[in-house]
């Protein structure tokens, strides 16, 4: 049984108290293909730009994630940048750049139209109901 994820990819510059790291992989959609990949067949449907680290795909090829549906588009990677406070709970977003997620309509690939899960990842309702109209 396979899972299929529609969701957000970004590059996520994080500063903490502690460290910092510049353009790690991030995004909901990231984060639970990651964790649900540890189970389970995992297909991804994303958006990504040209400028898209190929460490990262590299990460998802070793795992169980199909990458059929992620789209790699002419342009920028969707990126976010935040400062964590000392709890570790309180968080300033500094900057936040959408790139080719700001234009992202979901493409359904037909082999992964029959996965019997969905996860609906941090998207907007028009969206989601454009990947709705997609599934039998």
């Amino acid at each position: 049984m396979s899972i299929l994820v529609v969701g957000s990819v970004a590059l996520d510059t994080v500063e903490t108290p502690f460290a910092r790291k510049e353009e790690a992989l991030g995004g909901a959609a990231s984060y639970f293909s990651t964790a649900a990949s540890l189970y389970n067949q995992v297909n991804l449907v994303a958006v990504v730009g040209s400028d898209f680290p190929r460490e990262h795909l590299d990460f998802w090829r070793s795992r169980p994630v199909n990458l059929a549906g992620l789209q790699v588009q002419d342009g920028k990677t969707f990126r976010w940048t935040a400062r964590y406070h000392m709890d570790m709970n309180s968080r300033d977003t500094l900057d936040t750049q959408l790139g080719v997620y700001a234009g992202f309509h979901a493409v359904i690939p037909e082999e992964y139209r029959q996965c019997p899960l969905l996860f609906l990842a941090n998207i907007q309702p028009e969206l989601q109901m454009e990947v709705l109209e997609q599934m039998p």
